[in-house]
C-alpha cells in the first residue's frame, strides 16, 4: 500500500462578504483513511505516541491536549510520566479515557473531552474495531498514526500526518528529514563495516535473572538487529517474541548480550533504565545475569560485551539513537565517532520540552 500525505488549501473570495474561505486540511492517515480538518486541531484527545506528538507540535502542544489514554504512559513508562507531570502539572488532571490494552478504553469518555481531533496508534484503532465509528457519528475526526510498524516509510508518514493536523508542517518536515538522514548515515556505516557479524542475544530484563524473559525475532529489537547486520540468535527459534531455552543460548555462545530494561513498577529485580534511573543500580542488576549457569563463560561475558538498552526507546521518531547504539555495539569501528546518548540528548534539547535525564544506553563494564 502506498502511503501519501497532502495538504489541500482551498481559498477563494466570497463575493457576498468579500472574505477568504476557510483553509481545509486533508490527510491520508496510516490506515489509508482520508481525514479532513477545517483548521489545525486545537483540542486533541491523544491515545499514544505522546513524546512524538509534543516534538512535532512544538510550543503550546501541552495546552492542546484535552484528554489522554493515560495507562500506556503513566503505567508503562512511569519515570517518563513523572518527568512530564513535574514539568506540566496539568497533565495529571487531564481526563483519562482508558486503555485498549486493558479493555478499559471508553469512547464515551473520549467524546466527552470535546475534541476536534482524536489521535490513535494503529494498534489502538484496530483494537476498537467497529466501535471507533462512534467518533464519526459524533462528527469527530480520528487520525491513525503508526510508529510501531518500525518502517522508515511509516515513521515519516506518521510525523508528517501529525504536523499537517496540528498546523506544524514545517517543524514536522524538519524532524522527518533529520530522522531520514540519521538512518541513512547509520545504514552507510553498517554497509562500510568490514567487521564480521556478531552473534547477539537480546532479553527483556523485566523479571530478573531467575526467570527467562522474552527475546525478539523479526520485529522490535530483532528487526533492528537484522537491519544492522547482526546475527540474532533468536531468528528461527521464535516468532516475534518469546523466551529462548537457556541451553540453546549457551550453545549459541553469543558474543554480545543486550538486556532491555525500563522503569517498570513492582519489578524489584528488573534492570532499571529510562528517566531518573540510576546507572550504578542498572549495572549491578545487569551483572546479576552473569550469575546464571554458564553465563560467566560466554564470549560476551568474557569480553565485557554486556549492554543495557531502554525498552521504551524504540517505535518512536527518536529511536534513531537506539539504532545507532546497537550499530556501535555490533560495529564499533564504523561507529567510533558516534555518541548515541549525546545525539539523543540533543534531539530532546532541539525538539522536546523536557531534558533527557536518566540512563538509556549502558555497558555493564564501563
Amino acid at each position: 500500500m502506498s502511503l501519501t500525505l497532502k495538504s489541500v488549501m482551498a481559498a477563494g473570495l466570497l463575493a457576498a462578504i468579500g472574505s477568504t474561505a476557510v483553509a481545509e486540511i486533508t490527510i491520508t492517515d496510516l490506515r489509508d483513511r482520508t481525514v479532513t480538518l477545517e483548521n489545525p486541531a486545537q483540542r486533541v484527545m491523544l491515545g499514544f505516541y505522546y513524546q512524538d506528538f509534543l516534538a512535532i507540535t512544538g510550543e503550546g502542544a501541552m495546552d492542546r491536549i484535552v484528554g489522554l489514554s493515560r495507562g500506556p504512559w503513566a503505567e508503562w513508562r512511569p519515570g517518563q510520566w513523572e518527568v512530564y507531570t513535574q514539568a506540566f502539572p496539568q497533565l495529571a488532571d487531564l481526563p483519562d479515557v482508558g486503555d485498549t490494552g486493558s479493555s478499559t478504553f471508553s469512547i464515551e469518555a473520549a467524546i466527552a473531552t470535546d475534541p476536534d481531533l482524536v489521535i490513535l496508534a494503529a494498534w489502538q484503532y484496530d483494537a476498537l474495531g467497529e466501535s471507533a465509528e462512534q467518533f464519526a457519528a459524533a462528527d469527530i475526526p480520528v487520525l491513525v498514526v503508526d510508529y510501531n510498524a518500525q518502517t522508515l516509510e511509516k515513521h515519516l508518514a506518521s510525523t508528517r500526518a501529525i504536523g499537517a493536523a496540528m498546523g506544524t508542517e514545517d517543524r514536522a518536515e524538519q524532524i522527518a528529514t533529520f530522522y531520514e538522514d540519521m538512518l541513512a548515515d547509520t545504514a552507510s556505516r553498517v554497509a562500510a563495516s568490514t567487521e564480521a557479524p556478531k552473534r547477539i542475544y537480546v532479553e527483556l530484563a523485566q523479571k530478573g535473572p531467575d526467570e527467562v524473559g522474552n527475546s525478539y525475532s523479526g520485529g522490535m529489537w530483532g528487526g533492528i538487529i537484522d537491519g544492522l547486520g547482526g546475527h540474532n540468535i533468536a531468528n528461527g527459534q521464535i516468532e516475534n517474541w518469546g523466551p529462548l531455552a537457556p541451553e540453546y543460548v549457551l550453545a549459541q555462545q553469543p558474543e554480545v548480550i543486550v538486556l532491555a530494561g525500563s522503569e517498570w513498577l513492582d519489578r524489584p529485580a528488573a534492570v532499571p533504565l529510562g528517566f531518573a534511573q540510576d546507572a550504578d543500580l542498572a549495572k549491578a542488576r545487569m551483572r546479576a545475569y552473569l550469575g546464571r549457569p554458564g553465563w560467566a563463560e560466554l564470549p560476551a561475558a568474557q569480553d565485557g560485551q554486556l549492554f543495557g538498552i531502554y525498552h521504551g526507546g524504540t517505535r518512536s521518531i527518536s529511536d534513531f539513537a537506539y539504532f545507532r547504539f546497537l550499530g556501535k555495539v555490533l560495529h564499533p569501528e564504523a561507529f567510533a565517532d558516534v555518541d548515541p546518548q549525546a545525539e539523543l540528548a540533543k534531539f530532546y534539547a532541539d525538539w522536546l520540552p523536557v531534558r533527557l535525564d536518566g540512563t538509556f544506553m549502558i555497558q555493564a563494564d564501563e
